[in-house]
């Protein structure tokens, strides 16, 4: 998936037509892999060319249009992931990807570009513990920043402990690990599709190679872009 990342609040359509557009070829990469493959193809110029051009399709409706064909594409998609038989890899933009790793990603992407329109409209979100399916997605990829940057990820797997809207606690790695995350979930997910600063959220790193991951980390592939300013959106 491919959370863009402007460093400011986005336009209402640039989300919604993102969204749309995501959620279609996903749809399609699922239930017409052979169509989807054909559609990449015909993009030459790699993973952002691609993303480009098919975004042109969206941008320029209007946001009553956006939200109706979100609403279909989203109903195509869940369908047709749901019908992949268990342990069989779809294509995607980079590399095949079992279907609930790529519905999870869909999930950061929904997270990512809704909190782009929330922002812009003032509105708080109120969560709910179904985030959980973005926490595991965003620790499976917790190398994509690196990746993003051309840096070496450390050798070294780290310890997530992170508090539920519920009050449940997540545990992800090692217990015995020394580099460790703990705060909220909704922070968490906040960080890794970068719509906050780490200086505004309640995310405490133990050890150097976490604390440098909480400024770097992106649960997306693509360009890392320049992110959010402190107390941007307070």
């Amino acid at each position: 998936m491919v959370v863009t990342d402007t460093g400011t609040r986005m336009d209402d359509r640039a989300s919604g037509g993102h969204l749309a557009f995501i959620f279609r070829i996903a749809g399609m990469s699922a239930g017409d892999p052979e169509a989807f493959r054909a559609m990449a193809a015909q993009v030459g110029g790699g993973f952002d060319a691609a993303v480009n051009a098919a975004l042109e399709d969206y941008v320029n409706d209007p946001p009553e249009a956006l939200l109706t064909r979100w609403r279909a594409e989203r109903d195509v998609g869940i369908k047709a992931r749901a019908a992949v038989p268990s342990g069989q890899m779809v294509p995607w933009l980079v590399n095949p990807l079992p279907a609930p790793v790529l519905a999870a990603a869909g999930m950061m992407e929904l997270l990512g570009h809704a909190q782009d329109i929330a922002d812009t409209l003032g509105v708080r979100r109120t969560r709910t513990d179904r985030i959980n399916h973005l926490v595991g997605f965003a620790v499976r990829t917790w190398d994509f920043g690196y990746q993003a940057r051309d840096l070496t990820p450390p050798d070294v797997e780290f310890r997530f402990e992170l508090t539920a809207p519920s009050g449940k606690t997540w545990l992800f790695g090692p217990a015995d690990s020394p580099q460790r995350i703990t705060g909220p979930a909704e922070d968490f997910c906040l960080l890794v599709t970068r719509r906050r600063h780490r200086d505004d959220l309640a995310l405490t790193a133990t050890g150097a190679d976490a604390e440098h991951w909480l400024t770097i980390t992106q649960a997306y592939r693509g360009p890392a872009g320049p992110g959010r300013e402190p107390g941007q959106f307070a």
